[in-house]
């Protein structure tokens, strides 16, 4: 009796526990991640992006596959990071198309200028224009002075900075815009806008070193890590902001986190560490599919890439990041490894009306967005500076600063 009772006990703690496993911890997989297989998913979204531009300067926004059909919309901040990213192609990957291509969409954004007072904004009505495009307008800006050495936009660079600094508020926070009409600042905050500042003031920083501009990004990145979450009513903070991380590698190597940035960055990576295992477990199991929900956006997924390697790069920098350092390598070659994996081949793609639109690219219910690509170039190609331990994000080091 006491030994069936025994096996009862035993047959009930295996079904419990193999049901918790299921339930509550799938199996996760993370695909493979090694330099050769991200540079090369890399290279195909760089030439995803150089064929997406249109005639104008613009790029598709979003491309359904099943119905082969581009919607009418278009957002100005997408394509500042758009253009971003080819620069960032144009240097990290040599790639000259890819500067052909990014220079196509900056003649866009100069089109699209209007100057007051002494700054530039870019604008697509004349009424006004929004912090975060004017922001990712500087990025690229900046990324196409590393990768080239061409000085030519540097008064247009502290134009658009002088803009961002212009709608910085005491307290560090970002007014979401401009209203040329009223001549001020738009009221209210954006959750991307801030991060996507901070980081455009940090590279501003870097490129012209003596100027102020660390001092306003430093003003900023503290509003983030102290305030920024509560007063946007995050609801279960820190909102995973990758340019958050950008911006913590960057000042990082200034030497100049406090403590309160150290908190955050921990808890930042702790969040893209959830984000990524949940993504991994979904991919893991077809019980981890189903108890996970779908995939991820390509745009998702990515941020989470470029948030951990941010974090990674401050890691470097910055010994109080030691504890979570290997964790976020694990991560970020975890998730990288997942994108290279869905990303749609040059065979997948011939199935499709518009092959040139599919290849390179990562789709989910059929449909890929520009940032799609954007999002998850980035990262695959700071991973693999991870995978190099290499902790300068520049490509050609043209601001004279070393590890």
């Amino acid at each position: 009796m006491l030994f069936r009772s025994g096996m009862l006990s035993i047959a009930f703690w295996i079904v419990f526990i193999g049901g918790l496993r299921m339930t509550v911890v799938p199996p996760e997989d993370c695909g493979t991640a090694d330099v050769d297989t991200l540079q090369s998913s890399a290279i195909a979204a760089a030439q995803w992006m150089e064929r997406a531009q249109n005639p104008d300067g613009t790029f598709a926004y979003e491309y359904n596959a099943e119905t082969d059909t581009l919607s009418p919309e278009y957002n100005e901040v997408r394509h500042a990071a758009l253009v971003m990213a080819l620069y960032e192609a144009a240097g990290r990957l040599d790639d000259p198309t890819a500067l052909q291509v990014a220079d196509q969409g900056l003649k866009w954004e100069q089109d699209h200028l209007a100057r007051k007072h002494d700054w530039a904004l870019l604008t697509t009505d004349a009424t006004g224009g929004s912090t975060g495009s004017n922001a990712l307008m500087l990025v690229g800006l900046t990324e196409r002075r590393s990768a080239t050495g061409d000085k030519q936009y540097d008064d247009l660079m502290h134009e658009v900075a002088r803009l961002l600094t212009a709608v910085l508020r005491d307290d560090g926070s970002f007014s979401p815009g401009w209203d040329l009409a009223a001549d001020e600042m738009a009221p209210g905050t954006s959750l991307y806008y801030q991060g996507e500042s901070t980081w455009a003031l940090t590279l501003m920083a870097n490129a012209f070193p003596g100027e102020g501009w660390d001092t306003a990004a430093r003003r900023a990145m503290e509003y983030i890590a102290t305030r920024r979450d509560d007063d946007e009513n995050v609801k279960y903070p820190p909102w995973a902001d990758q340019w958050a991380g950008y911006s913590l590698g960057e000042i990082a190597r200034w030497g100049g986190l406090t403590d309160a940035e150290i908190d955050y960055a921990h808890r930042l990576a702790a969040r893209f560490g959830l984000l990524v295992r949940t993504e991994a477990q979904r991919e893991g199991s077809w019980y981890g599919s189903l108890l996970r929900g779908r995939d991820s956006r390509g745009a998702g997924a990515g941020t989470w890439i470029e948030g951990l390697a941010g974090i990674w790069r401050a890691s470097k920098y910055d010994n109080r990041l030691d504890d979570i350092k290997q964790s976020i390598v694990e991560r970020t070659t975890c998730i990288a490894g997942i994108m290279a994996k869905r990303q749609q081949t040059g065979e997948q793609a011939e199935k499709y009306a518009e092959p040139s639109l599919v290849e390179g690219a990562w789709f989910r219910d059929g449909v890929t967005r520009m940032d799609d690509q954007q999002h998850t170039f980035s990262g695959l190609i700071y991973t693999i500076d991870i995978l190099q331990n290499n902790p300068i994000r520049e490509s050609l080091l043209q601001a004279g600063l070393s590890p």
